[in-house]
């Protein structure tokens, strides 16, 4: 009988996402291949320490038990099937249930997310995560040099998102651009009833927020909705999640206040946004990756 992964949240990683692989990407990009290749042969029974996404993954993992298999994490990776070698045994070294990957020694592998069904991918390559997006699947280029997660919630998994060309469409920010804010918030108020368009990371919310539902006795779920809107647009976004029948937990409508502080007061293990000035700003704080999407990215 065939192993299917339907029914599952989906999350598709490479290697430097997972793992702290910089020194070695340093290699490889200033030689060849085959000397990453040997570095990591030799490293073979050195784990490596943990990356930027390594708390989320970790808490993913940890909704499945005897019961139910909720989450499957796959390696998807430009690393060569040698390499691959060095990062299941870190995943093993740390007690991660990890036992799918693939390896394309340099070539794309974001095709391969069709076939897995993935509901996210997170990489440290930018092209790679934008031919995801325009796969239309929710995909985020890591900051490997962001802070690592707090430990403070090891029980909970802890997940923020920004709104506009993320988990929303861009129809609202390309109305900024043009007009500036008051064109926005008047946009905003006369279609304050109006659901916006959904954006790229509406899927994983979705699948986020039936994991939330089902939850288990040791695991729990938490997201928040961190934003430059500010009253009266604040309306539109609650209407849309209503919408969508979603639920975040926090909500916080900044009207352009730096995200970075509020972010570390919420610690999460992973944040999502489409501007790099928030990525960066968040990034001393906690994990933060990039969505390519939107007119702010093209």
């Amino acid at each position: 009988m065939s192993v299917s992964l339907a029914g599952r949240l989906v999350v598709a990683i490479s290697s430097r996402a997972l793992f702290d692989f910089e020194e070695e990407n340093r290699l490889f990009e200033s030689s060849d291949d085959r000397a990453y290749m040997q570095l990591q042969l030799a490293r073979l029974d050195t784990p490596a320490q943990p990356g930027v996404a390594f708390s989320l993954v970790k808490k993913l993992l940890a909704f499945n038990d005897a019961g139910a298999q909720r989450v499957e994490v796959v390696i998807l990776s430009r690393n060569d099937p040698v390499s691959g070698m060095r990062v299941f045994r870190s995943a093993q070294h740390y007690g991660l249930p990890v036992e799918r990957g693939v390896f394309t020694r340099g070539a794309a592998p974001w095709r391969y997310l069709k076939p897995l069904a993935a509901n996210l991918f997170l990489s440290a390559n930018e092209a790679d995560v934008r031919a995801a997006l325009e796969a239309g699947v929710p995909a985020a280029r890591v900051a490997t040099h962001s802070a690592r997660a707090s430990g403070a919630h090891p029980n909970e998994v802890r997940i923020a998102f920004d709104g506009d060309a993320v988990l929303f469409s861009d129809e609202a920010e390309q109305v900024f651009q043009s007009g500036g804010l008051d064109a926005f918030q008047a946009h905003e108020r006369e279609r304050a009833e109006s659901p916006l368009p959904a954006g790229p990371f509406k899927p994983l919310l979705e699948a986020l927020h039936r994991l939330q539902r089902e939850g288990t006795a040791t695991m729990r779920l938490r997201t928040a909705l961190v934003t430059a809107r500010s009253a009266p647009a604040h309306e539109r976004a609650i209407r849309t999640l209503m919408g969508w029948q979603i639920d975040v937990d926090e909500a916080m409508f900044l009207g352009g206040l730096a995200k970075g502080e509020f972010l570390r007061e919420f610690e999460p293990d992973f944040f999502f946004d489409d501007q790099t000035r928030h990525v960066d700003a968040a990034a001393p704080h906690v994990p933060a990756g990039h969505v390519a999407s939107g007119t702010m990215n093209r």
